[in-house]
Formats: structure tokens, C-alpha cells, sequence
């Protein structure tokens, strides 16, 4: 089922096809270093066993997404995870696995969508997340859709930028905010 469409993507439920992509985009060094994760190391028979069972069995504290482009080529995925329905908030990530999609609209295009989603469908008023403090991209990413740094943490051996947007601002600055998700101009 597609839930949404922007300008470059659409976001639709996650499939068992889906598997084979995730399993190398999560076993992928770059991909797993930007994820602040070591990458997969386990078979891909166990991935797949694990990966259906997620896929049956549907979380209460998660809503994930594939995300296409407009031509059907599934190229990432979004979340939103840690749900919180007494304060009306969820934790937000997102892969764009396709590293040819990169710098070019397609990861703020989709995030928009799930972030419209979240606070629509999802009736939350807050969303946050938290990004490697050296991962510009991202950062850039994030702050086109409206998310504002809030504090910094230090996990282990990581630096995190932890950032949040409101369903308030996003309503204010909606609109603005559609403008500056589009591709970036070369």
C-alpha cells in the first residue's frame, strides 16, 4: 500500500523483496559507520528469518515505510520508532541505501512525507532523533524539514547531534519548509 507521494518519492509498506537491499545496505561499512552500527555480520538466511517475522508481527512502537522513487526503484527506508502515545512523540530515522540518490532531494522529499504522516496520521506533536555529529549530510537534511539541534550526546565511542521539530513549527512553517526539500541545484 503507497501511503503518500511527494515530488521525487513515495513511501509505501515494507516488503519481504525489500530484504535482499537491506541486508546489503546493513552489512555495507559507510552505510552502518553513517548509522553509528557495526555493520551485519549474521547470514542472510538468518536476516530474512528475522526480517519476516518484523514484517508479520506489527510493532505498536514502530511505523516504517519503503521509500521508491516515482519510477518503483525502492531506494531506503524511514521509521518512526519508540513511540510514545502519552506524550505524543516518536524517535525519526531514515537510510537512503542507494547511494546514487544521495545530495539530491530524495532523502528531504521523503522525510517530509513521513513527517506530514507522523503528525497527521500519527497525531504527534513532537518528533526527535539523533545523528552523528559529523555527518553534515544528514544534519542538512534534517534542518531543510524543519528539525532544530536541541543537545548533544556522547555514547560510547560516538558523537551524537540530537534534534527535534514540532508538530507547530511544522504547521507553521509548512509551506516554507516544501520549498527548501526540493533537489539541490547544480
Amino acid at each position: 500500500m503507497i501511503y503518500t507521494q511527494g515530488k521525487l518519492t513515495r513511501l509505501r509498506d515494507k516488503r519481504l523483496e525489500d530484504a535482499s537491499l537491506d541486508y546489503v545496505w546493513q552489512t555495507d561499512p559507510e552505510l552502518s559507520r553513517l548509522d553509528a552500527a557495526e555493520p551485519l555480520t549474521i547470514p542472510f538466511r538468518t536476516f530474512l528469518g528475522e526480517y519476516l517475522f518484523v514484517l508479520e508481527n506489527s510493532l505498536a512502537l514502530r511505523v516504517q515505510f519503503g521509500i521508491e522513487t516515482l519510477k518503483g526503484e525502492y531506494i531506503g527506508y524511514c521509521a518512526c520508532y519508540n513511540l510514545d502515545s502519552a506524550a505524543a512523540e516518536a524517535e525519526v530515522g531514515i537510510m537512503i541505501g542507494q547511494k546514487e540518490y544521495w545530495g539530491k532531494g530524495y532523502g528531504s522529499d521523503a522525510l517530509r512525507q513521513m513527517i506530514d504522516y507522523a503528525f497527521k496520521g500519527l497525531k504527534l506533536k513532537r518528533l526527535h532523533l539523533k545523528t552523528l555529529h559529523d555527518n553534515s549530510r544528514a544534519q542538512l537534511c534534517f534542518k531543510k524539514c524543519g528539525f532544530k539541534p536541541f543537545a548533544e550526546k556522547e555514547s560510547g565511542q560516538y558523537r551524537f547531534l540530537l534534534m527535534e521539530l514540532l508538530k507547530a513549527d511544522w504547521l507553521k512553517n509548512k509551506d516554507m519548509l516544501a520549498e527548501d526539500c526540493q533537489p539541490n541545484k547544480v
